[in-house]
């Protein structure tokens, strides 16, 4: 897991976005999964952004 410093939250979202990157890869090598990838992206996509509004809230709790 990455080494960023956050919430239970935050670690959370980190490691499930390690994980759907590691079923991508997983993923490439086996035929016929291109919609599964793409589901996998946009679910990826949707923790990014909630990722992303827990940081902004953690750090907006800091100041």
């Amino acid at each position: 897991m990455s080494s960023e410093a956050g919430s239970t939250q935050c670690r959370g979202l980190i490691e499930a976005k390690e994980s759907l990157i590691k079923a991508m890869n997983s993923l490439r090598a086996i035929d016929k999964t291109d919609q599964i990838q793409r589901t996998l992206r946009d679910v990826y996509n949707e923790l990014e952004i909630l990722h992303d509004s827990r940081r902004i809230k953690e750090s907006n709790n800091l100041n």
